[in-house]
């Protein structure tokens, strides 16, 4: 019965002008970064880039190589909106996006890593088969039907994210509005609007808000008596989001998303007039269906259980960040912190403070003073640092952490040496003091 439903074929208009959408946006991602100097001062300038915990080797190019490195992923976007050359370029494209994501988290972001999920699923995605030069150039690739499992992969995905996004806002902090107000204050200068984001009332409807949206934005989606008014509070949602917050495409990505929900016979009309609309109700199911069906449900496991993580290690992952990445907790704080790194040259005992500004930029020293991981990435390159002049050396850290204005408490125990400790990934660490201190 599963697969009956699963391999049942519709129109599929939704995802044709989808990855028409998506290929844009990458191509805008790409070429924005560029153009913001996002690029310039993520991967360029820093001497040291924070990747992810295993891969260290995954490095920025030297010299001008990641702004060529940026426009090629544009062009990919662009190659992925025309249907050209379409599996190769999306394959493509995921590839080099996830391999800047991996080589830098000092800006990381949740929507970075939903558009790398994205680029893979959209391999597997038949979405060339209509208005795109694959078809023209291979008229026998041209289909005007998809089967039913590739509108519900987004769906469900959304829904993970959502979900998730939602509950992780249902703690004193959120409900109290502490960190709407700690987000809107540095909003203060805004044109029009500036002073309306300081007020108690605005705080209150944003934080209450952003957890029903968050909470109800999918089901009320899939169910048509309400699919038209949550569609334009989405809209206003998500505007509202790129104006206050500047978080790049993720609010018009979410928009696209809103293609698979509507009626497929409503997104033809609109969008594909010249297509014949696919109304058979063919069931095609194929003989590797059950590699297929594995694979999608190992990976939804995976998706459901990585932001449950947090929950069995020890201590609150507000402080400790363990757990907190890959786990869809969005603007869910705001930290403040200040460290003093001392290096002890083991041969001769002789001490030294650093000065961050020698090694870091101001976005990375925030990072380093707040964030566990990054304090411990920091220490092992200070180690690396030194033994390049042969000196072996022991790397002690003093840091205070405020979390949401919060008064400021002991993180790091300044008697361990970091840059002679090992990292475990799924296991908390013990010089990371308790959030709860006498």
């Amino acid at each position: 019965m599963i697969n009956k439903w699963l391999f049942q074929h519709i129109d599929n208009s939704a995802l044709v002008v989808f990855r028409i959408f998506f290929g844009f946006l990458c191509f805008l991602e790409s070429v924005g970064a560029i153009i913001t100097g996002w690029v310039r001062t993520t991967l360029v300038e820093p001497q040291f880039t924070f990747t992810f915990m295993g891969f260290e080797w995954l490095q920025p190019l030297p010299g001008y190589g990641m702004y060529i490195y940026y426009a090629i992923m544009g062009l990919f976007g662009l190659f992925i909106m025309l249907g050209y050359k379409y599996r190769i370029s999306v394959l493509a494209f995921a590839l080099m996006w996830s391999a800047t994501y991996l080589m830098q988290k000092s800006s990381y972001n949740n929507h970075y890593y939903l558009l790398m999920l994205l680029s893979f699923i959209m391999i597997l995605m038949p979405a060339n088969k209509y208005a795109s030069i694959d078809v023209k150039q291979s008229p026998t690739l041209k289909s005007l039907s998809m089967p039913l499992w590739c509108k519900w992969v987004f769906v469900v995905q959304l829904f993970i994210v959502y979900t998730y996004a939602s509950v992780a806002k249902l703690y004193p902090d959120w409900l109290d509005t502490t960190v709407i107000e700690l987000l809107m204050k540095p909003k203060a200068h805004y044109f029009l609007v500036g002073d309306l984001l300081q007020q108690k009332w605005v705080h209150y409807c944003l934080a209450y808000g952003g957890i029903a949206f968050d909470g109800l934005i999918i089901p009320l989606l899939l169910l048509k008596p309400t699919r038209k008014y949550i569609f334009m509070v989405s809209i206003f949602f998500h505007l509202f989001n790129s104006f206050v917050f500047h978080i790049g495409i993720f609010p018009y990505l979410s928009l696209a998303f809103s293609l698979f929900f509507f009626e497929p016979k409503t997104i033809q009309k609109i969008f594909l007039k010249k297509k014949p609309f696919y109304s058979s109700k063919d069931i095609l199911i194929p003989n590797n269906k059950t590699p297929w069906l594995a694979v999608f449900s190992l990976y939804f496991v995976l998706q459901l259980i990585l932001p449950l993580r947090h929950h069995i290690i020890k201590d609150d992952v507000l402080w400790t960040e363990e757990g907190h990445r890959l786990s869809w907790r969005m603007m869910l704080r705001v930290k403040s912190g200040s460290a003093k790194y001392t290096i002890i040259d083991n041969e001769t005992g002789s001490k030294m403070l650093v000065n961050l500004n020698d090694y870091l930029t101001k976005k990375q020293q925030q990072s380093v003073s707040t964030k566990p991981d990054f304090i411990w990435q920091f220490s092992q390159f200070l180690k690396k640092k030194f033994k390049e002049n042969n000196q072996e050396v022991s790397v002690f850290v003093d840091c205070h952490l405020s979390v949401n204005g919060k008064p400021f408490k002991q993180l790091t125990d300044p008697n361990v040496d970091l840059a002679n400790t090992a990292w475990e990934t799924f296991k908390h660490h013990d010089w990371i003091l308790p959030s709860k201190q006498d």
